[in-house]
């Protein structure tokens, strides 16, 4: 009888959270894993239930869950519209202010307005994401081209490619990612608005121009309809193999391929990133990003602030920056990312100039309900246009229609 007491009493003093993270980069995941045994060892009583999972599963099952009270404590997420859910920290950690020194501004972008207190801390930015070109500079070198100057306009680096890649025999000049925020960073280059009075207004004008010069090149060759073309409805699609089996000139992605490249493309060929690409509003390099964050739901507030704390530290948030060439949120002085390759410092530096680069209205556009919504539907209706199931004005009305309808689910 005095043992089974024991036991209770073991198990009551235990205070168990569960942390949700999920990531492509499968060493990224077990360090994760390996940092919350760590901080199981500097906090004895408690016990981190570390559950990885696809992408596909945590986007489509934790605000599921989280509207009925239950998911984990603590999670990976890039769903901003999950904010009602979020935990503020600030009163649970030891040092709350250090913490906010050290994360800065980052923390505004976890802020939901008329949401979450404007000084709540609800986790931790864990990564910043730009979109650039990756242009293959062997490609350029044997045609004989520069490449494209800091200022050169998207439809200059898609004209410049589409020479390169006929001089050298090349399938692909130009092309990017199946998906509508690959696509928006053009769009705000030329000239483009997605939310204007807290409405989705799309398209505008500036996007009417960008969506014909896009369906003008793939008209003419030089960005193959069969990468959007391929796939059907608003799936996504990653076009990184290509550039890195050397088929594609210019590749429009994000500094999340830099380390892959590095490992994958070897010393197979030259290349590097370009500055972000020009229009008659700006040269954008459109935002996004990835979050560590509490929720409300836990039993143990305080053991989740400790344990943001912690992986938000100065030291771990240092140690990932570097070892896994991450952008992080932390305000990290002088990161030495563990780049052995010359082209992938080379592009590294190129995004981290870039970082000024961010449009405001895509801020603006993240932070919006039914964003995600509109981005499917920009896929889709594109895929139609461009593999003629729709003309170009019939593809503006149809988006019209698509966003109307997201105005109306959301309340605007």
């Amino acid at each position: 009888m005095a043992l089974y007491a024991s036991t209770v009493t073991a198990q009551a003093e235990t205070k168990t959270i569960t942390f949700l993270f999920t990531d492509d980069d499968q060493a990224y995941v077990e360090r994760m894993a390996a940092l919350s045994k760590e901080f199981e060892k500097s906090h004895p009583d408690v016990k981190v239930n570390f559950v990885s999972s696809g992408y596909d599963a945590v986007s489509k099952q934790l605000p599921v869950q989280l509207a009925v009270g239950e998911g984990p404590d603590v999670a990976k997420i890039t769903d901003w519209q999950l904010a009602p859910y979020y935990l503020d920290m600030r009163p649970y950690m030891k040092d709350a202010a250090a913490y906010e020194k050290l994360h800065g501004d980052s923390l505004n972008l976890l802020r939901m307005p008329g949401i979450n207190d404007p000084k709540s801390i609800n986790g931790y930015v864990a990564s910043q994401t730009f979109n650039l070109p990756f242009v293959n500079k062997t490609l350029f070198e044997q045609a004989g081209e520069p490449l494209p100057g800091p200022t050169a306009t998207l439809k200059e680096i898609v004209e410049v490619s589409a020479r390169v890649a006929k001089k050298t025999g090349v399938q692909i000049p130009f092309t990017m990612d199946r998906s509508g925020h690959r696509f928006s960073g053009g769009a705000f280059s030329y000239g483009s608005n997605y939310v204007v009075n807290d409405k989705f207004v799309f398209p505008d004008e500036p996007a009417k121009k960008y969506i014909a010069d896009l369906y003008s090149w793939t008209q003419n060759g030089s960005f193959p309809k069969e990468m959007w073309g391929a796939a059907g409805g608003s799936q996504y699609k990653n076009m990184g193999d290509e550039f890195v089996n050397g088929n594609v000139v210019t590749y429009l992605a994000g500094n999340w391929m830099v380390n892959p490249f590095q490992k994958k493309i070897g010393d197979a060929f030259e290349w590097t990133a370009l500055n972000a690409p020009c229009g008659d509003a700006g040269c954008f390099a459109m935002p996004g990003q990835t979050a560590i964050v509490g929720f409300k739901r836990t039993k143990y507030p305080e053991v989740v602030g400790q344990f943001i704390e912690f992986l938000g530290s100065e030291k771990v948030q240092r140690e990932i920056a570097e070892n896994f060439v991450i952008l992080t949120g932390a305000n990290i002085d002088n990161p030495h990312y563990k780049l052995s390759d010359q082209n992938a410092k080379a592009a590294m530096a190129v995004f981290l100039a870039n970082e000024k680069n961010a449009p405001p209205a895509a801020r603006v556009l993240e932070q919006k309900k039914g964003s995600s919504a509109l981005y499917q539907q920009i896929v889709q209706r594109m895929s139609q246009l461009i593999v003629g199931e729709l003309s170009l004005d019939e593809t503006y009305k149809a988006l019209v229609a698509d966003t109307d309808k997201i105005n109306a689910a959301t309340g605007k």
